[in-house]
């Protein structure tokens, strides 16, 4: 490999290979350009022949293989405009097997109602100690009278 002058190695190009064509053949959507390509290669090699040679002379060994190439090309986009108008195959979906139904689980027996805890009844309401600390305040209150009048 040559050094660039910064002193690396160069990359490889993709268009390095002598016959790039016989090593990876190019698979285009649509052949119209290289039939077109092929074409401006025909008409080259027909006029560089009948400039040096004349148009009289048979036709050289270059320009049969281009136009057995521009041939095939032909061919080729016939054959995948044949097969684009043909019906195209449906893609099968897998049926899902039905799943079996669950079995139902076995009711619960009802449980009994808890019993009330015997503290919460004890226990006074807010309403009941508002109303006791009420009448204590009344009753510290006599209290204080009849120590005050004693």
């Amino acid at each position: 490999m040559s050094e660039h002058w910064h002193g690396g190695p160069t990359r490889p190009t993709l268009d390095c290979h002598p016959n790039w064509s016989d090593v990876m053949p190019i698979r285009t959507a649509s052949l119209t350009p290289q039939i077109q390509k092929n074409g401006v290669r025909l008409h080259l090699a027909m006029t560089s022949r009948a400039y040096s040679q004349g148009a009289d002379q048979p036709a050289s060994a270059q320009e049969k293989a281009l136009l057995e190439e521009r041939r095939s090309l032909k061919e080729a986009r016939a054959q995948r405009q044949a097969r684009a108008k043909l019906p195209k195959q449906k893609v099968v979906r897998l049926v899902r097997e039905a799943k079996l139904p669950k079995v139902p689980k076995a009711p619960k027996a009802a449980k009994e109602p808890k019993e009330a805890k015997a503290t919460k009844s004890n226990k006074p309401s807010r309403a009941d100690k508002l109303t006791k600390k009420a009448e204590n305040l009344e009753a510290a209150k006599k209290a204080a009278k009849k120590s005050a009048k004693t």
